[in-house]
């Protein structure tokens, strides 16, 4: 084999290589943020709070208060709130709580909510059986709506050395605009083609 077939082989397999690194990064940078998602609702880094089917069969003697914090981003036109402040709950026991979503635009708008609980390490320990930030809320111009969330505080965050000074939680909720798909418009219809 010649030293020019040798050395094209080489830069071959080298090219291949870097190729194949640069498609590896490319797929990590997409997978990135489905993975941190996963790891965050897994170990509630962050304050991300847990899904959960039932709430526990007991609930602890101790009591944990709940603070129920919202925001609205600028460019959604709600006016966003919870309908208490607080609660005092046992770890262990089923609590519904209430917020308010109020369309203060002249269109029909849809919102997203992200959440999260501070202190961050009390996440893991914030169960929820039902959410409106599972889904997106629509609203009509001036439509209003009630919009409930049912959670639990783990028993166990008594025990776990890391929190069992935790005596006080914030559920924290940021209302966005969702990102809507384009709505086809007559612009975009497929057109007939001309009769010869």
């Amino acid at each position: 084999m010649s030293t020019a077939t040798r050395s094209r082989r080489r830069n071959g397999a080298t090219a291949l290589l870097l190729l194949s690194v640069v498609g590896a990064m490319v797929g990590l940078s997409f997978a990135s943020v489905p993975l941190y998602r996963l790891f965050c609702q897994a170990t509630g880094l962050g304050g991300t709070t847990q899904r959960a089917a039932t709430a526990p069969a007991t609930k602890a003697a101790d009591v944990v208060t709940i603070r129920f914090d919202a925001e609205t981003a600028p460019d959604l036109g709600w006016e966003f709130r919870p309908l208490q402040p607080m609660v005092t709950v046992h770890p262990g026991e089923e609590r519904q709580i209430f917020y308010r979503a109020v369309s203060k635009t002249s269109t029909p708008t849809t919102g997203s909510a992200t959440f999260n609980v501070t202190p961050a390490k009390a996440g893991i320990y914030f169960d929820k059986l039902q959410c409106f930030c599972f889904t997106e809320q629509h609203l009509a111009a001036g439509e209003s709506v009630d919009m409930g969330v049912v959670f639990f505080v783990d028993p166990d965050i008594l025990t776990d050395p890391n929190t069992s000074d935790v005596r006080t939680i914030t559920l924290s909720y940021t209302m966005f605009r969702a990102h809507q798909p384009a709505r086809p418009t007559a612009s975009m219809a497929l057109q007939a083609p001309a009769a010869n």
